[in-house]
C-alpha cells in the first residue's frame, strides 16, 4: 500500500512539473539591469523579481498570458507569452523607459545648465517633470507644485494671481536661487523672484529640480536655502503639437496652443507656444488677465557638434492684489460675527467703481527674456556651453496717495470709490468737505490733488534693463576626472519712480518733491499712465512725469568659477569655486540736486565668493551615502549698501556670510526608493528689510542689520511601488530655525523718513523661531490606475511648527514671549486622470484633468504679520487680555494681521496632443 502511495506521489509531482514552463528574460533602463524589477503573470499571483544582473526566471502553470514588468520610477511594459508545457519562453532584454522624476531621459545638451543626478551629485535633490506639472498643477500658481517637497513650504500669500512665495529650509525666495535654463532671475537688486512675472513658466518647462542647501550650481548665486532649477523646452522638441482648454472656480478660464516641428533634415527646428488665461480670483476683488508667448529656433548641424538654441519668452499681465493683511477682527465682522467665522475671501483694498471692481492694488508688469545658447562640441573631450540673454522688465504696482483713504469703507467693507470721485470733483459725499476749486492763477477752476489732499491712484514703478552672459569649457582630463572652468557676467538698470494711474476725477496732480523743481513752485501734472502691462518690452520709462521718488539703480556683475568632479566606479566627488565682484550704482534725481555729488554715486564694488564640496558613494545597487559642505561670502542687497533709500553707502556694510553642511543616504529597489538627509546652515549679518504693520505707518517698513540664523533639520521622501497599477509617496522634515544674538533695528515711513528721532532699537532675539515657514511638514499621497489609462490620485500634507513674522515691537525687551505660534493644519488634494488614444498609432490622444484642492474645505491661517499673543493686554501693559475678552479665533488673538489661506478650489482641464 505505501508503495503504491508513494508511486502515486511522484506521479503527481512529475505531472504537475511537466504542466509547468518557465519564462526568462532581462530587464532594463536602456544604460544597465534593473535589479529588484517585478515581474508577475497577469491574473495570477505567479511572480518573482530580478537579480543583480537583471536576469529573472519565473515559472507559470499558464500556457499562455501575459506578463507585467514593473520598476518604480519607470512605465509598466506588458508582454505576451505563449509555449508548450514544459518549454521555455526567452524574452531577451526588456527595457523600460523612465516615469520617474529623474532627468535621466531629459536631454542635457548645455554644461551651463547643472542638473543633479540620482546616485552620483552629492546634494539633497528633488525632481518634478512636465507631465506632473501638467497633471497636478491645475489653476495653481508654479511653485504650489513644490508644496509636498521635503522643507518646502508655500503660501498664497494674499491670494492675487501670481503672488504665492515659496521657503526653502526656512529662506525665503530672497535667498532660494531661481535658474532656468542655468540663467539666474532673482533680481539683480534684492534678488527678489515674483511669480506672476513668470506665470507662463509652466507652460513651458520640462522639469524642475529642487536642490536643497548650497546646491549643484557653479555660480556663485544666492542659494542659501536651495536653488529652483527650471529647464524649458527647446526648439527641437519631438514634432507634435497641443490644444488645451481650462476652467475653474471663480471664472478661471485657459485657453493654450502649441507647435514643435521637430528636428528637420536640414538641421533647423522650431517651436512656438500661446496661452491666455482670465479669471476673477477665488479672493474678493483679485481679478486677473495674463498672456504667454513662447518663441524657439533651432540649429543642430549634421556631425553634432553645433548646436544653436533661440528662446523668446515672456508672460505680460496684471491682477488685482489683496496687499494688505487685515486682523482676523476684521474677516469675522465682514463674515458671520455671531459664529466668529472669518471671511477668509476678505479684501480691504478694492471696491467698485462706475459698477466696475477697481483696486488699490494693481500689480502689472511684462518682463520678455530672449537667449541664444550655444553649445560647440570641439573634440570628444572638450565642450563649450555658453548663453547670452536679456531681460527687459516694465511694470509695477499702484496704491493710493493723498488723503488716508484706509478710514473710508462701505457697510460691505469695501473702498468708496465713488464717493472719492465725489470728493475729488467737488460733489457732496459721504468721506468729507470736498475739494474746492483752485484760485491758483493759471489754474483757476481746476481741482487739484496731491500727495496730502484728495485721493489718488499711483503706481510705484520697478522697471528694469538686463543684459549677461554665462560662458562654460567642459573638459575631460580622464576617464575619471572632468574640469569645468568659466565666466558669468551681468549689468543691470533698475528704474524706480512713481507716477499717476488715476486722479479719480480730479484735474491735474501738484506735485513738489523734486529737489530740482522746488525752487519753481513745484509742478502741475496733466499726465496719467496706463496701469496695465505692454507687450512691448521697449516701453519708454525715461520721460513719463513722475512723483515722489525718481532714482536708479546699476549693478554690475563680474564672475569667475571653476569646478573638478570625479568619478570612477561607485565614487564620485567634486570640488567647486567662485568668485564675484558685485558693484551698486545709485542715481537719484529727486533728492539731490543736479550740482550735488550724490546725484549719481561712484560704484560700490564688493567681492564675494563660495567654495563648495562633496561626495557620493554607492555601497551597492540599492545603497548610497553622500555628504557636502560649503561656504558663501554673499553680498549684501542694493537697500544694504544704499540704507534709507539715499545715496549714502552704509559705513558698517559687511557681506553675509552662510556656512552649509549636509549628509544623506539613499536606497532603491524595484518597489521602494528613500532618502533621507541631515542638514545645518549657519547665516551671519544678513540684512533684513521688514514692512512695518502698524495702522500709523502704512507702507513703512523696518530695517535690521546683524541678524544671525542657524538652521537645521531632518528630511525623509519615500516612494513605492507596491503593485503595477499603485504609487505611493510620503515625505516628513523636521527643521529646527531659530535666531542667535540680539539684533539692531530702524524704522522708517513710506517715504524713506526715519521714526524715533532716527535712535537704533536692540532687538532681543536670541533664541526666538524664525517666522513664516512652517518648520514640521509631513506630505502622504497615492495614485491608482483603476482601468487602463484612468487613474485616482490623492495627498495629504499637514504643517505644524508654523511661526508668525517678527513684529519689532514685541522684541524691544528681554523678556519678550518669542515668535506667535499659529495653529497647524492639514489639507487634502485629489484629482481624477483619463487619457484617449485616437488612432492606432498612439501618437494622437485626448486628455482629461479634474482636480480638487483642499477637498475638505479646511480654513487655516498661513502666515501672520503680527505675533500677538492671546495673553497679551489689549491695551497698555494692564487690564483685560485678549484670550479673557474672548477676541481670539482658533486660540490666536483676533488683533494679528494674517491672510487665509484658500478654501476648496477645483479645475478641469481637456488636452488634444496631435
Amino acid at each position: 500500500m505505501k508503495t503504491w502511495l508513494l508511486t502515486g506521489l511522484l506521479f503527481m509531482a512529475i505531472s504537475a512539473t511537466y504542466a509547468q514552463g518557465k519564462i526568462t528574460g532581462i530587464i532594463s533602463d536602456g544604460s544597465g539591469p534593473l535589479p529588484g524589477a517585478n515581474i508577475v503573470v497577469k491574473g495570477t499571483s505567479e511572480a518573482t523579481s530580478v537579480d543583480f544582473d537583471g536576469k529573472f526566471t519565473l515559472t507559470t502553470t499558464k500556457n499562455s498570458g501575459e506578463v507585467v514588468v514593473s520598476f518604480i520610477g519607470n512605465e509598466n511594459k506588458t508582454i505576451k507569452f505563449n509555449f508548450v508545457n514544459g518549454s521555455t519562453v526567452d524574452l531577451g532584454t526588456i527595457v523600460l523607459s523612465s516615469s520617474s522624476n529623474e532627468l535621466n531621459e531629459i536631454v542635457i545638451k548645455s554644461s551651463v545648465i547643472d542638473v543633479a543626478k540620482d546616485r552620483k551629485t552629492p546634494v539633497a535633490v528633488s525632481t518634478i517633470k512636465a507631465a506632473e506639472i501638467q497633471e497636478k498643477l491645475g489653476s495653481q500658481e508654479f511653485p504650489e507644485i513644490l508644496a509636498n517637497t521635503p522643507s518646502v513650504y508655500v503660501t498664497k500669500a494674499g491670494g492675487g494671481f501670481g503672488d504665492s512665495r515659496v521657503v526653502i529650509r526656512g529662506f525665503d525666495q530672497k535667498n532660494i536661487a531661481v535658474m532656468i535654463n542655468g540663467v539666474p532671475v532673482n533680481d539683480m537688486e534684492n534678488s527678489s523672484v515674483y511669480w506672476s512675472n513668470w506665470a507662463g513658466i509652466s507652460d513651458v518647462t520640462s522639469a524642475m529640480q529642487v536642490q536643497r542647501g548650497l546646491g549643484s550650481s557653479k555660480l556663485a548665486i544666492s542659494s542659501v536655502g536651495g536653488t529652483i532649477n527650471i529647464i524649458t523646452r527647446t526648439a527641437d522638441m519631438k514634432q507634435g503639437g497641443l490644444v488645451s482648454l481650462s476652467a475653474g472656480n471663480d471664472d478661471y478660464f485657459k485657453s493654450l496652443a502649441s507647435y514643435s516641428t521637430g528636428k528637420m533634415e536640414n538641421g533647423l527646428s522650431a517651436s512656438v507656444l500661446f496661452s491666455n488665461t482670465i479669471g476673477n480670483g477665488y479672493v474678493d476683488g483679485t481679478k486677473f488677465s495674463a498672456q504667454n508667448y513662447f518663441i524657439g529656433l533651432g540649429y543642430s548641424s549634421k556631425n553634432e557638434k553645433h548646436d544653436i538654441q533661440f528662446t523668446f519668452t515672456g508672460a505680460p499681465q496684471w491682477h488685482h492684489q489683496r496687499s494688505f493683511a487685515n486682523k482676523i477682527s476684521e474677516y469675522v465682522k465682514y463674515g458671520d460675527p455671531t459664529s466668529n467665522k472669518p471671511n477668509i475671501k476678505y479684501n480691504s483694498d478694492w471696491g467698485y467703481k462706475d459698477g466696475k471692481e477697481y483696486s488699490w492694488a494693481r500689480n502689472y508688469y511684462s518682463k520678455p527674456v530672449a537667449s541664444i545658447n550655444y553649445d560647440y562640441k570641439i573634440t570628444e573631450s572638450t565642450k563649450l556651453s555658453s548663453v547670452l540673454y536679456g531681460s527687459w522688465g516694465r511694470g509695477g504696482g499702484t496704491g493710493s496717495i493723498g488723503k488716508s483713504a484706509f478710514a473710508f469703507k462701505t457697510a460691505d467693507g469695501l473702498v468708496p470709490f465713488d464717493e472719492f470721485v465725489k470728493f475729488n470733483t467737488g460733489q457732496a459725499n459721504t468721506v468729507g468737505a470736498p475739494l474746492a476749486p483752485s484760485v491758483i492763477a493759471g489754474h483757476e477752476g481746476e481741482y487739484i490733488t496731491n500727495n496730502k489732499t484728495g485721493f489718488s491712484r499711483r503706481s510705484s514703478i520697478n522697471s528694469h534693463n538686463w543684459y549677461g552672459a554665462v560662458v562654460n569649457l567642459n573638459q575631460k582630463l580622464s576617464e575619471s576626472l572632468t574640469l569645468d572652468f568659466g565666466f558669468d557676467v551681468r549689468t543691470y538698470t533698475g528704474f524706480h519712480f512713481r507716477n499717476i494711474t488715476d486722479r479719480l476725477g480730479a484735474d491735474v496732480y501738484y506735485d513738489n518733491t523734486d529737489a530740482n523743481s522746488k525752487a519753481t513752485g513745484g509742478r502741475y501734472l496733466y499726465e496719467t499712465n496706463s496701469a496695465s502691462a505692454s507687450f512691448n518690452p521697449f516701453t519708454d520709462v525715461k520721460n513719463q512725469e513722475k512723483i515722489e521718488y525718481n532714482n536708479n539703480g546699476n549693478v554690475n556683475w563680474y564672475g569667475a568659477f571653476t569646478q573638478l568632479e570625479y568619478s570612477k566606479d561607485n565614487l564620485s566627488a567634486f570640488l567647486q569655486g567662485a568668485i564675484s565682484n558685485q558693484g551698486f550704482q545709485k542715481e537719484d534725481t529727486f533728492t539731490y540736486l543736479e550740482a550735488d555729488p550724490l546725484y549719481k554715486t561712484d560704484f560700490e564694488n564688493i567681492l564675494g565668493g563660495n567654495i563648495k564640496g562633496g561626495a557620493n558613494y554607492n555601497i551597492n545597487d540599492f545603497h548610497n551615502v553622500f555628504a557636502n559642505a560649503g561656504f558663501y561670502s554673499k553680498q549684501p542687497f542694493f537697500n544694504a549698501v544704499y540704507p534709507n533709500n539715499l545715496s549714502v553707502v552704509n559705513k558698517n556694510l559687511t557681506n553675509e556670510k552662510v556656512l552649509g553642511l549636509e549628509a544623506g543616504y539613499g536606497f532603491r529597489s524595484g518597489i521602494f526608493n528613500a532618502n533621507l538627509n541631515v542638514y545645518y546652515t549657519s547665516w551671519k549679518d544678513r540684512y533684513q528689510r521688514n514692512r512695518d504693520s502698524a495702522a500709523d505707518n502704512i507702507d513703512g517698513y523696518y530695517d535690521f542689520s546683524g541678524i544671525t540664523e542657524i538652521h537645521s533639520g531632518v528630511e525623509l521622501e519615500l516612494t513605492a511601488k507596491p503593485m503595477p497599477k499603485l504609487d505611493l509617496s510620503a515625505m516628513f522634515s523636521l527643521g529646527n530655525y531659530v535666531y542667535e544674538g540680539n539684533v539692531e533695528s530702524n524704522r522708517y515711513d513710506s517715504s524713506n523718513n526715519p521714526l524715533g528721532g532716527g535712535t537704533t532699537t536692540t532687538l532681543y532675539l536670541d533664541g526666538v523661531k524664525v517666522g513664516d515657514a512652517a518648520q514640521t511638514t509631513l506630505s502622504l499621497g497615492g495614485k491608482y490606475e483603476i482601468l487602463e489609462r484612468f487613474s485616482v490620485d490623492a495627498n495629504y500634507r499637514f504643517a505644524d511648527k508654523l511661526f508668525a513674522s517678527i513684529d519689532p515691537s514685541k522684541f524691544s525687551k528681554e523678556d519678550n514671549k518669542g515668535s506667535l505660534e499659529l495653529p497647524s493644519y492639514g489639507l487634502m488634494d485629489a484629482g481624477l486622470s483619463y487619457k484617449l488614444f485616437l488612432g492606432s498609432s498612439k501618437k494622437t490622444s485626448l486628455s482629461f484633468r479634474l482636480n480638487v484642492n483642499n477637498v475638505l474645505d479646511k480654513v487655516y491661517i498661513s502666515e501672520s504679520r503680527t505675533n500677538i499673543f492671546a495673553s497679551d493686554f489689549i491695551t497698555g501693559n494692564s487690564g483685560d487680555t485678549y484670550a479673557s475678552k474672548g477676541q481670539t479665533y482658533d486660540g490666536v488673538a483676533d488683533a494679528n494681521q494674517v491672510f487665509f489661506g484658500y478654501g476648496r478650489t477645483w479645475n478641469f482641464s481637456t488636452r488634444f496632443n496631435f
